[in-house]
């Protein structure tokens, strides 16, 4: 595969009002974001929902989820989701899946906590599933798009390799469980464990001749002078980590425009990483980047 070119989303994890989650939608695409994306968590929006109305309010974004826990969903009433936000967004939808961390999520549906196997099995089943349901002619609703594009988030190895073989964006966080923390608790690996993941799903994807794209789920933005003065003032996102690695880290952006532009073309060339997504609270600051890389 050649450079891609960038391509950047802004995941929707504020809501108040129906009004302010319509105008963030319509400035995201005043900032030329390209994918306006929304969770799947309790306690944030529902994320079909959410997607018909910043459609309504947008012309050219596409619209992505980001991600569904399938461990949330019934594959049948999912595919009936699908289909009916891809008529609603006039065939703008992107399908975002993964396997589900949050364990506190699962019992305050009432829904069981699997295995790691099993919640990967589920999600593996929920794919095959949505695909032959949506292909299927006799389907009501059909979907828009002939195929509705498919992301998959994770880091293992089994959730790697069903992406290589299903989805053409595969999203990375970087992150990994925190030992004695409740389960759903992440904090940031070090950028070389960041490294092998991709190159596991390189491995993965050896044989694969149709183009996808990496996709990186950034944590942090800020407009300084003073990127170390920054950093410090941070949450502990990598404890483990020295200050150099949290510097060279992809979650964390800090640093004047041209040098955050700079760091997104480095982690490109790095990990391959050419579709970025940053968090709402970030959107304002992140959108002199986008103007930057693309001059």
């Amino acid at each position: 595969m050649g450079v891609r070119p960038f391509r950047f989303g802004v995941n929707m994890i504020t809501f108040d009002t129906g009004e302010a989650f319509r105008e963030r939608c319509r400035r995201a695409e005043e900032l030329a974001y390209d994918v306006v994306q929304v969770p799947d968590h309790l306690g944030m929006c529902a994320p079909f929902s959410a997607l018909a109305t910043a459609a309504a309010v947008t012309e050219r974004p596409r619209l992505g989820t980001f991600v569904l826990n399938a461990g949330l969903w019934n594959p049948a009433l999912l595919a009936r989701e699908v289909a009916t936000c891809d008529q609603l967004t006039d065939g703008r939808l992107e399908l975002g899946l993964g396997a589900g961390y949050v364990k506190a999520e699962h019992d305050r549906a009432g829904l069981p906590w699997g295995s790691p196997g099993r919640r990967v099995g589920h999600l593996e089943h929920t794919v095959a599933e949505l695909a032959r349901l949506l292909a299927d002619p006799e389907h009501v609703p059909q979907p828009r798009q002939e195929t509705v594009p498919l992301l998959i988030g994770g880091n293992g190895d089994r959730v790697l390799r069903l992406a290589a073989r299903k989805a053409s964006v595969v999203a990375f966080t970087g992150a990994r469980q925190v030992r004695g923390e409740p389960l759903g608790t992440l904090r940031l690996a070090p950028p070389d464990e960041l490294e092998d993941r991709v190159a596991a799903f390189r491995g993965f994807a050896a044989a694969r001749t149709e183009p996808y794209e990496l996709n990186y789920l950034v944590q942090y933005v800020a407009l300084t002078s003073d990127r170390r003065a920054e950093l410090r003032g941070l949450p502990p996102y990598g404890p483990e980590m020295t200050e150099e690695q949290m510097l060279g880290h992809p979650a964390l952006l800090l640093g004047s425009v041209k040098e955050i532009a700079e760091q997104l073309r480095a982690h490109r060339d790095r990990f391959g990483f050419s579709y970025w997504t940053v968090l709402d609270p970030y959107m304002e600051a992140f959108a002199p980047v986008i103007e930057e890389l693309r001059g």
